[in-house]
């Protein structure tokens, strides 16, 4: 999977927000805001194909969790994104 390109990360009064570039009128009503390790994990994922198991590994690097906790919060981050289609 992968980020799709057609976003990007703004900070915005100082939330991490995801918008969609070069398209005007367009309904604008939800907003995407990322906390900071969802951010983190964009960064790093942002233009590069991935798996589940590359979030998971991120996640154990930067944070003290146990890796049960980090394959559900990898799934959890995974599942937000598609659902908001920001995963190609």
């Amino acid at each position: 999977m992968r980020i799709n390109q057609e976003y990007k990360v703004r900070e915005i009064l100082g939330d991490n927000v995801v918008v969609m570039l070069g398209r005007y009128g367009v309904d604008m009503t939800k907003i995407i805001s990322l906390n900071e390790s969802a951010l983190m994990l964009w960064n790093a994922l942002y233009d590069k194909e991935f798996e589940a198991k590359d979030v998971v590994a991120l996640l154990l690097e930067k944070y003290e969790v146990e890796e049960s906790q980090a394959k559900v919060d990898a799934q959890n981050w995974i599942d937000t994104l598609k659902e908001c289609k920001l995963i190609e």
